[in-house]
């Protein structure tokens, strides 16, 4: 699995090091050493990750995150941090980052990570050939999930997701009404660090239903099943059962 990655990363010793285990996998490997200098190089090229450290001189990791994100580029971004809270930490998913590591990491920790990854890109794109028109978009009520053109619609209203915010979603359109444990909502965040707790899962649900309940403190779409975890169901059902009764 042969991939074009990005090492952005200050320290020369650590990008040096990055460089040599990634060349070791097969990878084809361009290092910079600073934000700016790496926002440069995903424009220029079509890479499959970024390694991006989180601080960095001209501009920091977490607004190279913001703009590939506001531009809408899907490129896989692990972030590596030596911020070990929990509030930093979120902040990097919430922006659109798709796995972290905490310095100092294990570089073939760091390896395993990038396998995964890579994997997750892969399996993307091939989920992204067929027909868009072949009838493959979820729907729960007015909310549509597009997995082949990684969209999401309310009432016909695009609204932007975050990678993250889009696996969680995809994976609850796909069973609607069904319960999810923040367990299993974690899970399909895979890859993060197995010591974060379940409030990363929290504050996605959070921001979704920003982007998808039009009273976000009063949701009718993605619910609460208190001491469970989390559903998402199509609210105009549930007013059908309520006049039912």
């Amino acid at each position: 699995m042969c991939a074009h990655v990005i090492v952005a990363e200050d320290d020369p010793k650590q990008a040096e090091l990055v460089r040599r285990y990634l060349e070791r996998e097969g990878h084809a490997v361009t290092v910079v050493g600073d934000g700016l200098a790496a926002l440069e190089q995903v424009r220029q090229g079509t890479p499959d990750l970024l390694v991006l450290d989180v601080m960095m001189p001209r501009a920091d990791g977490l607004d190279v995150i913001r703009v590939l994100r506001s531009e809408a580029r899907e490129l896989a971004v692990l972030m590596l941090t030596a911020r070990s809270t929990e509030d930093d930490l979120l902040l990097g998913l919430d922006l659109g980052a798709d796995d972290y590591m905490t310095k100092p990491y294990s570089p073939r920790e760091l390896m395993a990570r990038v396998r995964t990854l890579l994997r997750r890109t892969r399996r993307s794109g091939r989920e992204a050939d067929p027909d868009p028109a072949d009838g493959h978009v979820l729907r729960v009520g007015a909310l549509a999930v597009d997995p082949v053109r990684h969209e999401v619609a309310v009432e016909g209203v695009r609204v932007e997701c975050t990678p993250g915010e889009f696996r969680l979603l995809a994976a609850m359109a796909a069973e609607p009404d069904r319960v999810f444990a923040r367990e299993q909502l974690l899970e399909e965040l895979h890859g993060f660090d197995r010591y974060i707790s379940s409030r990363t899962v929290d504050v996605h649900i959070m921001n979704l239903r920003k982007k998808i309940e039009r009273a976000p403190r009063r949701p009718v779409r993605l619910l609460t099943v208190f001491g469970v975890g989390y559903k998402l169901t199509d609210p105009a059902k549930g007013a059908l059962r309520a006049s039912a009764r």
